[in-house]
């Protein structure tokens, strides 16, 4: 199995920052049920601050591009990523149309 880290912003709003985390103790079965299909074995995202860094654990199957070909395709999935967008920010370096980007292991042990 495979893990990759990725990281993202919150807007720097205390109330925005609660009700994100408020949404993610209750997640749409629909989103779950993507992320699920997608060849996402397991999923975690944590939170310092307004900084969020994912960790996802996919099967053999699993690819970036076919896990955006599917989110697109499911109008649940693109109303659950227009209202998160209300509280995310891209990281100060992304590119237009960027969300979570891809971090590079820099130390393993």
């Amino acid at each position: 199995m495979k893990k990759h880290c990725l990281a993202l912003d919150l807007k720097d709003d205390k109330a925005l920052i609660e009700a994100y985390d408020a949404y993610h103790r209750e997640v749409w079965p629909e989103v779950l049920e993507s992320i699920t299909n997608s060849g996402i074995e397991h999923m975690e995202i944590y939170r310092i601050a307004n900084r969020l860094f994912m960790i996802i654990e996919v099967s053999d199957e699993f690819s970036f591009e076919r896990k955006a070909q599917m989110d697109t395709n499911n109008q649940k999935v693109q109303e659950w990523e227009i209202l998160m967008w209300n509280y995310q920010q891209a990281l100060p370096f992304a590119k237009p149309g960027e969300k979570w980007l891809l971090m590079e292991k820099v130390f393993e042990h």
